[in-house]
Formats: C-alpha cells, sequence, structure tokens
C-alpha cells in the first residue's frame, strides 16, 4: 500500500471545491442553449396525412363536413378544427369534432353550416400528440371556384415563443433533477453508505428533489399556455388549469409531484435515521428497506415520463412503456452515481477505493441495461435505414450512440484509475492531536463552549489536512480527472437525449413524408390522352383524343376529338365522358361535351374537385346498336 505525502510548498494548488460543479454547471448551459437555439418549437409527432376536401381542392358544391386524418392518436377539445369563410368568419358548427377514427386510421370531422357560398375556405386545426406535444396547422379548399381570402393565421406554431422556451427549459431541468435525485440516493445506498452522512452528497440529492419538484410544477402551470395560447398570463387561469389536469400529460405532472411527496420522505430516512444508524444488523434491514421503498418511487417518477411521451404511443406500447422505465433509471444509476462520485472526490476526504469498485461495477450493470432497452428503443422509433440517416431524430441517435462510445471509452480510463487506487494512510502528524490536558486551576476556569469549540476547530483541521493527504495521491487525482471528464461527456449525452425525446421519431416522419409524397404525387399540367375504340360495326374504328386544360383540380377546359380508322374526324350519334376517383370513392361525374365542329367536342367549367388518379370513362355509339365504353386512367395533379 503506498502512503500519501503531503504537498509540497509551492505546488500547484488544490482544486476549489465548487471548481468541478461549476464547470459541469456551465458546460450544462452552453448544450442546452446551443440545442434550444437550434430547436424551436417541439417537433409535431403526429402528421396531418389527409384530409377531405384535400388542401388545394376546389369541389363543385358545399361539402356536409370537413374531415382530417392523422398519422397516430390525438387530443381534441372544442375549437380544435375551424372552417372558416374567405371573410374570416367561421362557418362550422362550432360542436366538438366528432371522432371517425376506424380501426388504425385516426381521422377527426367537423360539420358545416348549409348553404354556404361560393368561394375559398381556411380549415384551421389544433391538437394535442399522443406523446404530450402540442400540433397545428392550416390549408385551404374552395366551392365552385377559388378566390380571395382576408384569413389571417398565426405566423407562430403552437408550443413556440416564450412559453415554448421556457416550457422547454424545464423539461431538460426535469431530467437532470431526475439524474440526480434517483442517481445521487443510488449511489449512497449502493456503493457509499457512509456518504449518507457526508453533506455534499446530502445536498446534491436535496437539490435534484429541489430541482425536479420546481420543474414539474413549472411544466404544469405552463401546460395550458404551451398548448395553447402562447400567454404567460394563462399560466394561472383556473379553467385551463382543470383542462391540463383531464389530460394524459397533465395527470402525469400531477402523479409525479405526489411521488415527489413520498421521494422527500425517502430523503429524510436516508439522510437521518440512516445516517445515524450505527448497528450493522439493523443498518442492513434497514438499507434493503429503502432500496425497495426507493426503487418503487423511483420507477414510478419515471413512469410518468414513459406514460405520456413516445414509449406511450407508436408500435408495441405496451412492451415500450416499461422498457423505457428502465431505461430511465439505468440512465439516472449511471449519470447521477458518476456526478456523486465527482462530487464525493472533490469535495469528501473520506470515499475509499472500495466505493469506488462498488459504484465501477453498478455503471457497467447500468450500460448493459442501456444498452438492451436503447436498441429496443431505437428499432421501435426508427424502422428503416433511411429514417436512421434521413431524419432529424436519427441523425440526434447517431448523435447519441457517439457519445456514449466516447463516454465508454473515458470510463475504461476511469476503471483504470479504479484498479490503481488504495486507501492512503493518513500521516501521523496528521492524526487528531490530543489536546493538552491543562493543569486543574485551568481546568476549572475553561468554559465547556469554549471546550466544544476548539473541538469543532480541531475537527475541521484535521479533516482539511486528511483531504490534503487524499488529493496528493496521484492515483487519486487522475481518477477525479477521469470521472471530470465523464461528467462533461454525459452532460451533453443528457442534453442530447432530452432534445430525442422532443423529437419526431423517425418511423413516423418517415412515414408522413410517404404519405405526402403519396398524395403529391399527380404532375400538375395540360392532360392528353389517346384512346382507340372498336364498336364492332361497319365503320366502327376509330381514335378519340382528349385534352384537360390545365390538368389540376378546379375547373378545367376539356376538348375531345374523334378520328376515324383513315385518321380523318369522324363524327358519331353519341359521345359520353364520366370522370372516377377511386381511391376516394368520388363519381362517376358525368361529363356532357357540346359538338363545335365535325369530329370535335368541348366541354367548359369542368369541375375536377381534386388531385389524383382519375379514371376516365368514354362511351362511344357510332349507330343505333353499335357501342363502346372505353377508359384510361391519368394522373390530374
Amino acid at each position: 500500500m503506498t502512503t500519501a505525502t503531503a504537498p509540497r510548498s509551492g505546488a500547484s494548488p488544490i482544486p476549489r471545491p465548487f471548481a468541478a460543479a461549476a464547470l459541469v454547471a456551465a458546460l450544462l448551459s452552453l448544450v442546452f442553449g446551443l440545442l434550444l437555439a437550434g430547436a424551436g418549437p417541439a417537433s409535431a409527432h403526429a402528421a396531418l396525412t389527409g384530409s377531405d376536401p384535400q388542401d388545394g381542392a376546389v369541389v363543385a358544391t358545399a361539402p356536409e363536413e370537413v374531415t382530417l386524418t392523422f398519422s397516430e392518436a390525438i387530443a381534441v377539445g372544442d375549437g380544435s378544427i375551424r372552417v372558416l369563410d374567405p371573410s374570416s368568419k367561421r362557418v362550422d358548427t362550432g360542436a366538438e369534432p366528432k371522432d371517425l377514427s376506424d380501426g388504425s386510421t385516426v381521422r377527426y370531422g367537423v360539420e358545416l353550416h348549409s348553404g354556404l357560398p361560393e368561394g375559398t375556405y381556411t380549415v384551421a386545426w389544433q391538437a394535442i400528440s399522443a406523446d404530450s406535444h402540442p400540433i397545428s396547422g392550416a390549408f385551404t379548399f374552395s366551392i365552385g371556384a377559388p378566390s380571395e381570402t382576408t384569413v389571417a393565421l398565426p405566423s407562430e406554431e403552437v408550443g413556440g415563443g416564450p412559453v415554448g422556451v421556457v416550457y422547454g427549459i424545464a423539461r431538460y431541468i426535469a431530467y437532470a433533477g431526475f439524474v440526480l435525485l434517483v442517481g445521487g440516493a443510488a449511489f449512497v445506498l449502493a456503493c457509499w453508505p457512509r456518504g449518507a452522512s457526508a453533506r455534499p452528497m446530502q445536498r446534491l440529492v436535496v437539490r435534484g428533489w429541489v430541482t425536479l419538484t420546481a420543474a414539474t410544477l413549472v411544466m404544469l402551470l405552463l401546460r395550458n399556455p404551451y398548448t395553447g395560447s402562447g400567454k404567460f398570463a394563462d399560466a394561472f387561469d383556473l379553467d385551463g388549469l382543470q383542462a391540463v389536469l383531464d389530460t394524459k400529460p397533465g395527470a402525469a405532472l400531477v402523479s409525479r409531484l405526489l411521488l415527489l411527496g413520498a421521494a422527500a420522505l425517502f430523503i429524510a430516512v436516508l439522510f437521518g435515521t440512516y445516517a445515524r444508524r450505527e448497528d450493522a444488523v439493523e443498518k442492513k434491514d434497514l438499507t434493503f428497506g429503502l432500496a425497495v421503498g426507493g426503487g418503487v418511487v423511483a420507477a414510478g417518477i419515471a413512469a410518468t415520463w414513459a406514460m405520456s411521451e413516445h414509449a406511450s404511443t407508436g408500435i408495441q406500447a405496451g412492451i415500450a412503456m416499461p422498457v423505457d422505465v428502465l431505461h430511465l433509471l439505468a440512465v439516472a444509476a449511471w449519470l447521477g452515481g458518476l456526478v456523486s462520485l465527482l462530487v464525493a472526490l472533490y469535495r469528501t476526504p473520506d470515499i475509499g477505493s472500495a466505493a469506488v469498485r462498488r459504484f465501477s461495477r453498478v455503471a457497467f450493470g447500468s450500460v448493459l441495461v442501456l444498452a438492451a432497452t436503447g436498441i429496443y428503443q431505437s428499432w421501435r422509433q426508427v424502422g428503416s435505414w433511411p429514417a436512421l440517416t434521413g431524419t432529424r431524430y436519427g441523425q440526434l441517435l447517431i448523435l447519441k450512440v457517439a457519445l456514449i462510445a466516447v463516454l465508454l471509452a473515458v470510463a475504461w480510463f476511469s476503471r483504470r484509475w479504479t484498479g490503481r487506487l488504495t486507501d492512503a494512510a493518513v500521516p501521523a502528524s496528521v492524526e487528531p492531536e490530543a489536546a493538552a490536558e491543562p493543569d486543574g486551576e485551568v481546568a476549572d476556569g475553561v468554559d465547556s463552549e469554549r471546550a466544544a469549540q476548539l473541538a469543532r476547530q480541531q475537527a475541521v483541521l484535521t479533516a482539511t489536512k486528511k483531504k490534503r493527504v487524499r488529493d496528493a495521491d496521484a492515483e487519486r487525482s487522475g481518477l477525479r480527472r477521469s470521472v471530470l471528464a465523464e461528467a462533461a461527456i454525459a452532460v451533453v449525452l443528457l442534453a442530447v437525449t432530452t432534445v430525442l425525446t422532443s423529437t419526431e421519431p423517425g418511423r413516423t416522419e418517415v412515414e408522413a413524408k410517404g404519405t405526402s409524397t403519396a398524395a403529391a404525387a399527380p404532375a400538375a399540367g395540360p392532360v392528353n390522352l389517346s384512346m382507340p375504340f372498336d364498336t364492332g360495326g361497319r365503320n366502327g374504328k376509330g381514335t378519340v383524343r382528349i385534352d384537360i386544360d390545365p390538368g389540376r383540380s378546379g375547373a378545367n377546359e376539356l376538348h375531345v376529338w374523334v378520328d376515324g380508322s383513315d385518321g380523318k374526324p369522324m363524327d358519331v350519334p353519341e359521345l359520353k365522358i364520366a370522370l372516377t376517383l377511386e381511391a376516394q370513392e368520388i363519381g362517376p361525374l358525368p361529363v356532357a361535351p357540346d359538338r363545335l365542329a365535325e369530329g370535335h367536342w368541348s366541354a367548359s367549367n369542368v369541375q375536377i374537385p381534386m388531385a389524383g388518379e382519375w379514371k376516365v370513362d368514354v362511351t362511344v355509339r357510332t349507330s343505333d346498336i353499335d357501342q363502346v365504353t372505353i377508359d384510361k386512367n391519368v394522373k390530374i395533379g
């Protein structure tokens, strides 16, 4: 065993007590600031995948209702879907949207007033995604023909602005508080029971509890303006707060506050009764009780995130939520324990090598749990290579994996220092000096309070000397530097993980893009068709040519030419045309063209209600008994 020696005069000064904590706090502020600056409002996790009428559609007659289809479950209320006429007057009935969902299809609709005039109408919608994030959007459709509209929609997305920034910061702080609270308590119970009586450890865990409690209260108060008006004043709207309590995210926040009350009792026992207990058997029993009770409370707090965010929606939610709880507990045990070890190494002279080695084993187990749960979560939220490399969620996930790899590399160095760590013996010169026994006359005159004060001063002096000796130990200094580097990387990792929870999952984003691409596939532009026909009678063969201009939703000009087998214009007794959009079950819409000249027919103001792949049916009659119907599919944008 090596014995540390006191530092020489003029040696490098020992880091100030708050140096490590200040460095980590500064790095935390920097990383969170950069991430918040680039994040903007929370990404929409439920996407609008369709509507009836579609965006930009021109319908011939006023619809009875407007329906919206989403990629996942949402929560709606009064005013979630509003339909406005060209003068900004609301034309829906004002009732709460009807749930028209069927199986895995999520659809909501609102009824419209009857007798709506022609013009362009705006549909504005706002809802809460199943993973607690607000979403909003707007689109237009026209009745009869497009017109000018005076509707002015908010330029700022729901969930943005100053309220969104403060709410986002509170989310970051809540995760940090959870890590310090759970990780610090676990470090004391599992790795360093004597740390229960150490003031720095007590302050760390208590501050974690205060941080998480304050952040949860802020989130609960700001939930209403965050998902609604965006005004701080609405944080104290009692009706809005009651509405929040009736939602899944609101219930999760209230449950977290109740569990934090139980956590306060746990902290009081841990740093009170447990810290003072001397009997080994009694302390072992109390340790078991605290571990079970604390584990239940920690799992409950973690579940408040799992039940209201990504894990609660999408595929395999029943498996994903308990997996998410395990993931959060492993994060807290590893990163929170890392911060606890850093504080212990810098602020307490009494932590020994055995405690450090126990934490090393706990950290290794936490990493194994993180790896298993992280692989499952990545598959569930990403699901494909394009979603991993081509979405913001996937790119953040790659960054998270890279940070974990760097953190493990630094942890490998920490394990090497841990293996070389020994408990340095304290030289005799540092041992508490026995107070000189005063003579009888002096002893009789020494006040007991003065003696107690001298004893406290002597204890502080002894502890300071002991800490200096330990700080001079090369292995301990190397371990401190290595753990400080781990903690710095862990701060960045925690920030990236928190951003992931407010980013649209890669699987959902890819699916939404696929739906949007499919809907936008039809190309805009004039449509030209050539369709041969044969009615079977004499002179019954020929070709029908059709032009549709401009070839998009709304009013179109339609021209039809009929050529005989010799290529010359051919008159026929009857010509009928019908349009059908089978994908939306629209049609057949009949078109009755007028004859302009030999072999040439035309129809104006042909209304095509929406873009898509339309089937054009043409019926040609060349005699009283010879007739044929031909069809062809065409994309109209």
